[in-house]
């Protein structure tokens, strides 16, 4: 019987990365992560690569673009509309949460 170990890191708002850190976490280049810094993909903080410290939702929106890519093919404009669209789906399912309780 094999048994797989799963292993992870819970990051919040005020955990912070470096640009090696987010770019080993998400098994990337770091010029993979300055594109999509570019792109307006990710908002670091600090001014220039060297500065730059990545939030724990960056991350997550890194790794969500990485699959994009890797799985479906999904050029990094694409991935933006797609992280948009997700976030206002999330939204509008918050939205309604709160008006299926008030009702």
């Amino acid at each position: 019987m094999k048994i797989e170990l799963l292993s992870g890191l819970l990051l919040d708002d005020e955990c912070t990365l470096t640009l090696g850190e987010i770019s080993r976490a998400c098994s990337a280049h770091a010029e993979w992560v300055i594109e999509l810094v570019d792109e307006g993909i990710l908002e670091p903080g600090g001014h220039e690569p060297a500065q730059w410290q990545f939030s724990g939702p960056c991350l997550n929106r890194a790794r969500v673009v990485r699959h994009l890519q890797q799985d479906l093919g999904i050029n990094l404009t694409g991935a933006a509309l797609v992280l948009d669209l997700m976030e206002e789906i999330k939204d509008m399912r918050a939205r309604l949460r709160r008006l299926e309780r008030e009702n």
